[in-house]
């Protein structure tokens, strides 16, 4: 009885495949845009993986850039919907996937827009799955959990300062507003490390992998923008207590300590050891004051 010959995974882009197709449309990668393009094909592998993604979902991708890590989740998922803003890239992407996932060219949605401004997709997808731009990684990553509540899962490659804050918890001193708010829509953890070395142009910095689950926001009467009001406010003034950080919110810092002590809340705590539960009861007894 023979053996079955194990499948051949299908192949991903290497550095010469990169500076070819970069070459070939005549793009730098540039600052403006944060764009560094992954050149590893094991790392596109881990990032898949990690993702989690099942051959059922449809995935959203940001900055898909020369279409690296797009391949990989053609390769597991069902469908891919990709956002990107720089012209020349966008053009060009369909054409990469026709030429080297062809059986998959169906599956794949291009949006040329702004990941920062969309508020419609051509498909509804389930899954995040992105190599974010440093400068616009946390905002863009709110947005979308905003706007796409059918997202239920994912995982973001940003600069590991910014996966550490996405994924703090109260108490760390890494614990800020990107941590408070993200913690709003879903459950946020580390998931691993990425060397520089996989990228062109290698960036100076560690990037870090941050997997999310989505869940249901606390239960509160507050609404949202109430809750992010106050979390803007407990983190502008860190070194403050919530007394006082929360005065100019409140309108004095004796309706803050209402507040704050009608929310069980001690008035002398500052934001960074708070959770966001406690931030929307904040926000709600402000909205129930007598």
């Amino acid at each position: 009885m023979t053996e079955p010959i194990p499948a051949v995974p299908a192949p991903l882009f290497g550095a010469s495949d990169i500076r070819r197709l970069a070459e070939e449309i005549g793009i730098r990668p540039t600052k403006t845009l944060g764009q560094n393009f992954v050149i590893d094909g094991n790392t596109i592998r881990r990032i898949v993986a990690a993702a989690g993604v099942g051959p059922d979902e449809t995935v959203l991708e940001v900055g898909p850039g020369l279409g690296s890590l797009t391949l990989g989740l053609l390769d597991a998922a069902a469908a891919v919907v990709a956002v990107e803003i720089d012209p020349v890239l966008a053009a060009k992407l369909p054409e990469t996937v026709k030429e080297w996932r062809p059986a998959a060219a169906n599956a794949f949605h291009l949006v040329h827009d702004d990941a920062m401004k969309v508020t419609k997709l051509p498909v509804e997808p389930t899954a995040l799955v992105a190599n974010l731009p440093y400068n616009v990684a946390v905002p863009v990553v709110l947005h979308l959990l905003q706007h796409f509540p059918s997202l239920r899962h994912g995982l973001v490659m940003v600069q590991d300062e910014v996966a550490d804050r996405l994924a703090a918890g109260p108490g760390s001193k890494t614990y800020g507003v990107p941590s408070v708010k993200a913690a709003w829509y879903s459950q946020m953890r580390k998931a691993g490390v990425i060397g520089m070395n996989v990228f062109w142009p290698a960036p100076k910095i560690h990037s870090g992998l941050v997997a999310f689950t989505r869940r249901e926001p606390p239960a509160t009467t507050a609404t949202r923008e109430q809750v992010f009001a106050v979390v803007d406010a407990a983190f502008a003034q860190r070194r403050k207590t919530l007394r006082a950080a929360l005065a100019g919110w409140a309108g004095g810092a004796p309706e803050a300590e209402r507040c704050l002590v009608a929310a069980g809340v001690d008035p002398t705590a500052r934001g960074e050891v708070i959770d966001i539960h406690a931030f929307a009861r904040i926000a709600e007894a402000r909205e129930s004051r007598p």
